[in-house]
């Protein structure tokens, strides 16, 4: 009975709000904790999804293969700089045609073509 007198002193000074903070402290550090992971499960989904698209045919331009013609010249409307300030930086710009003249992005996988590695000979 003595020492319970002694655990109320305690709890009654100080020692409850001591054990209420580490509760706050734990949990607010096992939420963080908690919150990374599923950040880091978000952030591998997103990566596995990523890897397992096919290679968009893009252009040194950065047009989609689908804006050139079988030439290799882009449709494509863009933005050049028509007028600068004395510091080199551009001011005005205007509506022209994409000048760009080759597709330098990956092979789509339908327009290549692999030989057999081995005989099966």
């Amino acid at each position: 009975m003595n020492w319970f007198w002694i655990v109320l002193i305690i709890f009654w000074t100080g020692g409850f709000a001591w054990v209420a903070d580490n509760v706050r402290t734990a949990l607010r550090n096992r939420h963080e904790r908690k919150m990374e992971l599923l950040e880091a499960a978000k952030q591998e989904r997103l990566a596995v999804e990523a890897a397992n698209q096919s290679p968009e045919p893009v252009c040194g331009c950065t047009h989609h293969l689908a804006k050139h013609d079988k030439q290799g010249r882009c449709h494509e409307q863009v933005e050049t700089p028509t007028a600068w300030d004395e510091n080199k930086k551009p001011l005005r710009y205007e509506a022209a045609r994409c000048n760009c003249q080759q597709y330098v992005g990956p092979q789509p996988l339908s327009q290549v073509f692999a030989e057999e590695l081995t005989d099966r000979a």
